[in-house]
Parts: structure tokens; C-alpha cells; sequence
């Protein structure tokens, strides 16, 4: 059976295994008649395949953050329960949100042999629903065009070929997110469509991250200017090719998220490479942004406007 979740009845109807030994300690019960090798790391993606377990026998589809994650798109809290949007008739229970609703053949498709609903459908569910912060956090990640993800085979009805092809790594074209605005105007009616305004104005599919996108927006909501996204300079006399998380080009600022705190002899040597330009490079860590983002807006602001001030200063060919 491997170490994917399995229905427990079709184990049993097919001899794989016994009533007896699936009730016992080899195996975890995550929900009703769906197990999983008791071995097995419990991940969001072994539940959100628990999930659409139960949601495939009535026709229904990975949503949310489900579909996100299986998307390659990763931008939901660890405690999120799985979610599945089905049509037909399916019990919510503790780590399982069920959304009612028919969903479209042009909004769903395989990946990796699983039912989800689009990248486009996945950020229009998430948008409208989550709060500003972490509605554009979503969006940036579904929308991201990206060299390897989980293919998504769309259309409702799959042959082998396509769910083998929905089983490979792929380039995510990505999408605009203007395309929210549009499906607005489609699907008039529709909750929480007011914010998307804000929404996609907001969003910047480059972001390469949430917690990039997260940072960003601390400055923005701020009320310091829109950094620039991926800015990337380059010198070749310098052998410089770089890009940066953000960046202020106009005070020769950049600003690197570098999550968890260390020392890392390869981004010393970057620093010193671009400083020999002229740049400053801050690196934050998570708790600059988790702990105390009202310090670290303070610093970039402070930073930004002494080092615009020193350049418009600086003498003419300096």
C-alpha cells in the first residue's frame, strides 16, 4: 500500500490487508475508513491526500490551501485543516473543512494523480476570504511563474498519460492577477469581491516567498514607497549578477530576508561584491518581521532616507 493514505475498506476488500491488522499499531487512522502507515511524517500533503480520499467518492476537489500546497504553491499556516470543496454530501470533522459548491471543468485538474481546483480558482477562493496580508500572500504564490512545479493537467476526466503527466515537475506559467478582476465581472455576486481591488494592486507574482511577500507589505502598509521585487544588477568588470529580495535602486538599497538566523560566508561575499557598487545590503531575519515589525519599518525607513540623501548630495561623476 505504500506510504500514501488509503481507503481502509478497498485494502481490506482486496486482501491487501486484514480488519484485525489495520486496527492495530502498523497503521493511523486520519479519517473515517482513510489510513496511512503509522511510519509516515504526518505533513499537510499526507492530509490533504487523506482529504481528497473522502472528497473524490462524492466528486469533489482539493481547495484552499490544499490545493496550494499540492500546486506547489505553499503559503498556508502548518495548522491549517485539510480543505475540499464538494458538491455532494460530505461531514466536516476535526482537520477537515468542507466547502459546498459546484466547481467548473475549466477551474480544476490533476496534479501529482490528485483532483484540485486551478492556480486561478485556488487565489480567487483565497482572496476573498483571507484577511489583506495573507490574501495577497496567496495570490503571489499561485500566480508566480516558476521552473519546477508539480504539473497540473487541467480538465475534469483523465486517461493514464495525463495523470502520469500530472505526476512530473514542469514550468508554472503563472497567471495575471488582474485575472481576478476579471473573473469578478463573470461572477457577479460573488463574496468578498470588493477587496480585490486592494487585493491585486497589492500583489507582485515575482515575490519568491510568503514571507517575502509579508515583508513587503509591512513596508508598503507602512506607508514607504513600493520597493522593487527580484531587482537584479549587474557588472560584469565587477563580477556581479545578483538579485534581491527588495530593493530601493534610488537609494541604492537592498534588503534580504533571510528567515532563520545565520552566518553565511557565500552572502558575506555578495555583500562585499555589491557594496564594492556602491549598495547597502540589510538582511532581516524572521523575528525582524514576526517580533518587532515596527522596528524594522523604522529601520528601513531611517536607512532609505539617509543614504537617498547622501547620493543627492553626492557630487556630480562621485
Amino acid at each position: 500500500m505504500g506510504l500514501e493514505p488509503f481507503r481502509g475498506s478497498e485494502a481490506i476488500a482486496s486482501g491487501r490487508v486484514t480488519r484485525g491488522v489495520l486496527r492495530g499499531p502498523r497503521y493511523r487512522r486520519l479519517f473515517e475508513d482513510v489510513y496511512v502507515d503509522a511510519s509516515v511524517t504526518l505533513t499537510c500533503a499526507v492530509w490533504d491526500r487523506a482529504a481528497y480520499l473522502l472528497a473524490a467518492a462524492s466528486g469533489g476537489v482539493l481547495a484552499g490551501y490544499s490545493a496550494a500546497e499540492l500546486l506547489g504553491a505553499s503559503c498556508g499556516p502548518w495548522s491549517a485543516p485539510a480543505e475540499i470543496l464538494a458538491a455532494g454530501h460530505v461531514n466536516g470533522r476535526s482537520g477537515l473543512c468542507v466547502r459546498r459548491g459546484a466547481v467548473s471543468a475549466a477551474d480544476v485538474g490533476a496534479v501529482d494523480g490528485v483532483m484540485t481546483t486551478s492556480p486561478e480558482r485556488t487565489a480567487w477562493d483565497l482572496a476573498r476570504r483571507l484577511d489583506l496580508v495573507e490574501a495577497v500572500v496567496a495570490v503571489d504564490a499561485l500566480a508566480a511563474a516558476r521552473r519546477r512545479r508539480p504539473t497540473f493537467v487541467p480538465g475534469p476526466v483523465h486517461g493514464p498519460e495525463a495523470v502520469r503527466r500530472s505526476r512530473t515537475l514542469s514550468l508554472s506559467p503563472g497567471f495575471d492577477p488582474a485575472a481576478l478582476l476579471r473573473r469578478r465581472v463573470a461572477t457577479p455576486g460573488a463574496r468578498g469581491v470588493r477587496r480585490l481591488d486592494r487585493v491585486v494592486e497589492l500583489a507582485d507574482p515575482r515575490a519568491e516567498s510568503p514571507p517575502g511577500t509579508r515583508l513587503r507589505l509591512l513596508l508598503v502598509l507602512a506607508g514607504l514607497p513600493v520597493p522593487e521585487v527580484q531587482y537584479r544588477i549587474q557588472d560584469d568588470r565587477a563580477g556581479v549578477d545578483v538579485r534581491f529580495d527588495l530593493a530601493y535602486p534610488e537609494a541604492e538599497l537592498a534588503i534580504e530576508y533571510d528567515g532563520e538566523e545565520h552566518d553565511d560566508a557565500l552572502d558575506r561575499a555578495r555583500d562585499l561584491r555589491t557594496a564594492g557598487l556602491g549598495w547597502h545590503t540589510l538582511r532581516l531575519l524572521r523575528p525582524d518581521l514576526t517580533r518587532t515589525p515596527a522596528r524594522t519599518v523604522a529601520v528601513v525607513r531611517d536607512l532609505r532616507a539617509a543614504r537617498a540623501g547622501l547620493l543627492t548630495n553626492a557630487p556630480s561623476g562621485a
